[in-house]
């Protein structure tokens, strides 16, 4: 078993360059630098997300499992419970 790197929202902030592009989904860092030219949807709306959370937009999008498979590539990390948000409460 390894262990997950705990990477703070502060340092993901550091990272919203387009040769240096980390984002946040689900509470999972993600550096997905080289893969900006390569996505689907255009790199703009990685750019537009770079170093912050991108859930909502990921989840807007309607990734399919097989983009969900892919990401695994790019994990580096993830949050620190600290900077996790809180879910919403179920009514």
């Amino acid at each position: 078993m390894s262990v997950v790197k705990e990477i703070p929202l502060e340092v993901v902030k550091q990272h919203n360059k387009k040769d240096d592009l980390w984002l946040v989904i689900e509470d999972k860092v993600y550096d997905l630098t080289k893969f900006r030219l390569e996505h689907p949807g255009g790199e703009e709306t990685l750019d537009d997300s770079a170093g912050r959370d991108a859930t909502r937009d990921f989840i807007d999008a309607g990734h399919s499992s097989e983009a969900r498979t892919m990401m695994k590539k790019y994990l580096i990390g993830e949050l620190p419970a600290a900077d996790r948000k809180k879910p919403l409460p179920i009514r």
